[in-house]
Parts: C-alpha cells; sequence; structure tokens
C-alpha cells in the first residue's frame, strides 16, 4: 500500500512539473515577446470612439533577449522613385514615403503584472518619438503565432490596435 501511494505521489508531482500540463507555469510575456512579428492588421480610434481609416502596410517589430527593439511599417503602395539614387527622390516621391512609414528603435521592459511593453524610443524616422514619455504597448493577447497589442496613445492622439504574427 505505501509503495502505491509513493509511486502515485511521484507520478502527480512528475505530471505537475510537465510543461505540458495546465499547473505547470506559462512562460513569462518578455520571454514570449521575444522573436520577429509581422504586421497583419491595425485598427485606429479617436477618443470619441470613433474610427479612422487606416491605409495598407507592411513591416515587422523584433523584440530581443537582451530588451531591445525595432519597429518598422510602411505603405504598401509607397511609389518607387524615378532615380535609382535613395538620396534623389522627387519631392512628391519623398513625401509618399516619408509620411508612409514609420521606423523606430531603442529599448524595452515589460511590466508582467499589467502585460505592457514599454519602450523607450532611442532613434525613429519621426524625431517627436525620441524620447517621448509614456510610451506603452498593452498586450491584449498572444499566443505562440499571434500578438495584439494596444498603442493606448500615438503622437498623433489615436488609440492603435495592431495585430502581428511570429516570422516563420
Amino acid at each position: 500500500m505505501n509503495r502505491q501511494l509513493s509511486v502515485g505521489l511521484l507520478s502527480l508531482l512528475i505530471w505537475a512539473l510537465t510543461p505540458n500540463n495546465s499547473f505547470a507555469q506559462a512562460a513569462s510575456l518578455k520571454d514570449q515577446l521575444v522573436g520577429t512579428w509581422i504586421y497583419v492588421s491595425s485598427t485606429a480610434k479617436r477618443d470619441d470612439g470613433t474610427s479612422v481609416p487606416r491605409p495598407s502596410l507592411q513591416g515587422a517589430v523584433t523584440y530581443t533577449k537582451d530588451d531591445r527593439f525595432h519597429f518598422i511599417t510602411t505603405r504598401t503602395d509607397a511609389p518607387k522613385y524615378a532615380s535609382s539614387d535613395p538620396a534623389r527622390p522627387s519631392p512628391d516621391e519623398a513625401m509618399a514615403v516619408a509620411s508612409g512609414s514609420i521606423a523606430y528603435a531603442g529599448t524595452y521592459r515589460v511590466d508582467e503584472a499589467t502585460k505592457t511593453i514599454l519602450p523607450t524610443i532611442e532613434f525613429s524616422t519621426f524625431p517627436n518619438l525620441v524620447g517621448a514619455p509614456n510610451q506603452q504597448r498593452i498586450v491584449t493577447s498572444i499566443t505562440a503565432d499571434e500578438m495584439k497589442f494596444t498603442n493606448p496613445r500615438t503622437a498623433a492622439g489615436l488609440t492603435l490596435e495592431i495585430v502581428w504574427k511570429r516570422a516563420k
């Protein structure tokens, strides 16, 4: 009887420590973030709740284990330059690309309790973001293959909800 009880308790302990069961501790949000995520879609709303149309975008965000990140989105309909020299676009080409793209990078930390990514932007194609206070991305859901987060306050005063898929 004691042997059966010991074997049963040992089996229960092994089962509880197995990563694929419901009692096993889930990976931290930071561990789940690490990697590259490809832009899928986004929605934008004003403070009064009205929707703001979003252009067709492509992009990615990458989070590294050593607390660095980079983010880029660009319009899918950006014009090709007539010149082959990227330093010599026409004024219209330059305006279309600049107004339809954003890139920034820096460091980040994660508040596990609130599921919030707290980026510190060190450089950006939009200089107003560099060092901007209160940057946050609230993760509303994350799986191995998909992440959704909300940027509750963009520089334009919008709330963005962005969907990402993990790069393969």
